[in-house]
Parts: structure tokens; sequence; C-alpha cells
């Protein structure tokens, strides 16, 4: 690396979100050099700061690991919303930042005077950035909810799960971690727009929205064919032996996908061409297809005998798209990731080290990784009021007394 000087050095950001999608941007932002104040309140707890698992398994307000994870590299004040001069710090702050982001219901910022147009009128080149469940207008705007609901109401419930079974959804508030990279994304063009004509401007993302562009296939077929898209498991309607297949040990598998007949036939020669493998009913893909279920049981036949580690490397060896079913232990000791410098130690003061996934993607000519572990609830209270706002000890004093630093 040829600087340690990062991007967003010198960009400063306001962190009004809470839970999963909004941090994630913000830790981004952070991780690529730009300066991130927290605002939070002990009167109303950020939802991931009282979220398991817990450091040591000793819950606290500063030793969840969901927490850890998603606000690495910021600094944390706390502000009492419910106090009258809580304006005075919000107003300085507003003065202070570059860009803005909130993920309360809509209304809320409204109702605190900091609506956009409120807003610009303190800094007219602020970006402000709103994340909410449906976006910021329409019949259902007012409607409260986490990315559980977003992902049921974009569609991601009715295909997730067994065709003779109920919804069962993808993993936890998954529109949260698929859809913040469109807010990341939208945030970098406002700051590259004000670099060249000085102008601010309001981004508004609805998560419901977001996560619609991750089903476009699924929408595109019932747009054009009529095709309503159901549970299928883990098949797919173009592969077929298509699927996660147990293999020797306690809940070990392996996923394999077989996309093309040039790969059927890799498949069968890693197999040892059974028997099987050359009936006449497997050598399409509409034949493997019409015969799935026998198809799965024989393939399993064959993988339950087996490390699923092994499974991978054979299948891989032979160009066949083929991986083990992971789980955390695995991924700590993945030597893929290790190589990568994927999960990075930092040290809690609390919780102690600590490691924690970097960027998804590296920079050649310098560093992403994140600076300093998760802020402990209102740690630099003193630091932002007087070095960053510029507020004497007798306002902090004053506003120590009135409660508003809570």
């Amino acid at each position: 690396m040829t600087t340690a000087l990062r991007p967003l050095t010198g960009i400063k950001v306001f962190d009004f979100s809470a839970t999963v999608l909004g941090p994630t941007v913000t830790r981004y932002l952070a991780d690529h050099g730009a300066t991130v104040v927290r605002i939070e309140s002990l009167s109303h707890l950020e939802t991931t700061r009282i979220a398991t698992p817990y450091g040591g398994n000793q819950p606290g307000i500063n030793s969840s690991g969901y927490f850890a994870t998603h606000n690495a590299g910021k600094l944390s004040i706390t502000v009492n919303m419910k106090k009258p001069k809580a304006m005075q710090v919000v107003e300085r702050l507003i003065r202070w930042a570059d860009v803005l982001i909130e993920s309360f219901a809509p209304g809320v910022m409204a109702r605190w005077g900091l609506s956009y147009e409120d807003v610009r009128r303190i800094k007219p080149e602020i970006i402000m950035a709103s994340t909410s469940l449906q976006g910021q207008y329409g019949p259902y705007a007012s409607h409260r909810g986490y990315g559980q609901m977003a992902s049921a109401m974009a569609g991601w419930y009715e295909v997730t799960g067994w065709p003779d079974g109920e919804p069962v959804g993808p993993y936890s508030a998954y529109s949260d971690f698929i859809d913040w990279n469109f807010l990341l994304v939208s945030i970098l063009t406002a700051l590259d727009y004000r670099r060249r004509t000085g102008e601010g401007q309001y981004i508004e993302q609805s998560q419901l929205e977001s996560a619609l562009q991750f089903l476009a296939p699924a929408i595109l077929d019932y747009e054009f064919n009529g095709t309503v898209a159901g549970r299928m498991g883990n098949r797919d309607p173009y592969a077929a032996p298509h699927g996660a297949y147990r293999c020797l040990g306690e809940d070990r598998w392996c996923a394999i996908a077989v996309n093309c007949d040039e790969e059927w036939w890799a498949f069968c020669t890693v197999l040892g061409d059974l028997p099987w493998s050359r009936e006449e009913r497997f050598q399409t893909l509409a034949g493997r297809k019409a015969n799935e279920d026998e198809l799965d049981r024989l393939v399993e036949a064959w993988t339950c005998e087996r490390k699923a580690e092994d499974v991978t490397a054979v299948m891989q060896a032979a160009g066949v798209p083929a991986g083990v079913v992971q789980n955390a232990e695995d991924l700590f000791g993945d030597p893929q990731l290790a190589h990568r410098g994927h999960f990075a130690v930092l040290d809690h003061p609390e919780i102690g080290p600590y490691r924690i996934a970097t960027s998804c993607f590296h920079l050649s000519r310098c560093p992403n990784n994140p600076l300093s572990p998760a802020p402990l609830l209102g740690e630099h209270n003193e630091l932002v009021l007087e070095q960053f706002l510029g507020m004497t000890k007798d306002e902090i004093s004053d506003l120590v007394a009135e409660g508003v630093l809570e």
C-alpha cells in the first residue's frame, strides 16, 4: 500500500441510526476514514446494545457482540432527545457534519424539528439520509418494523422454505443485511456531487423497495409469464443435483450445484461412474429434474460416507461447484478467510479482544480495516462536545445538570 490515508478521511458523519442497516453503512464510512459520531441515549437504548450474544455471556449495555460488530471505529455520545436543551447539541452536530443519517420511523425527525428542510436551514450543504421500512411517504409510510417485516413484505418469506411447509423466511432481519449497500452508494454519490457543485441533498430509502431488487427474476417471471414463485427448498429450476447433502459426521453438509451437462459428466466421474449415473433418466437436465427425489437420495448415499471437506475438494478439482456448509466455528478456521485477513482482532475495554469481520473488499492503495472497537455508551461525550463542537466546560456542566447527556 502506498499510503495510510483513507479515501473518506476528513468526512464527518452524524449517525442517528440504529439496529443494523444504518450502522452498517456508517461502519463502512468509518472503515474508510470518516469520523462517525453516534447519538445514543441511556433512556432509550439502541436495540443492538442489548442484543445477544454477550461477551463472556455477561449481559450489559457495552458487551453486545452484535453492537460491537456493526459499530467498530465510531464515537458515541449520549443525548436525551426528551430534554429541551438536547437541540443545542444536535444543531451543533449538524453544523459540524457533512452527512446526517437517521433510521427513525417517518415523522419522528420532523416532530423534533429535524426534517430535511429544518436541517438544511442550519447547514444548506449537508447530505441527509433517511432509511425506513417503506419510505417517507405513501399510505403505509407510517408502518413500523424491522428487517423481518421488510423481508416478508418483499416476498422473501414466500420463497424460503419447503414446498409442503410453512414459510420460514431467511435468517434474521434479512433485508438489513442486503439493503445497506444501496444507501452507502447513494451517500458516496451525494458526496461526489457536493464536491463538484457545493450542494447537499436528501436521500430517502425504502428498505422494502431495496429488498425487491434481489427478487427481480421472480418478479419478472410473474410480469411476463404469470408465474408466482413459491417455496422449493434447496432446489433450482435450472440445476440438478442442486442442494445441501448430508456428509460424514454430526450435522455436516456439502452444497453441490450441477448447472450443465459438462458439470454433470464431471460429477459422474467424481462419483466413479456409478451404474445409476449412466441411466437414461439422468442424462438430461429435464430427466434429472423429473427424477430429482431419487437423484438426491442417490447423491446423499455417496456424500454421507465422506467428509464434507473431502467432497468439496474432489468436486472443485473436477470443476463442479461445491462448498462445505460452514458453521461459525468453521468460518473462524477457514484458511481462505484467514489468508485474506478477513477477521481482525479488536480490543474492547469490557468485552476484551474480539474478532470482527472486516470489509468485503480490499483497496490496493490504502487500508480499510476498522481502526478501533465499538464505543462504550457515551464514551466520547467530552471529546465530541469540547473538541468537535467547541463547547465550554460550563456549557457541558449545564447539560449534565439538566439530564441532557443521558
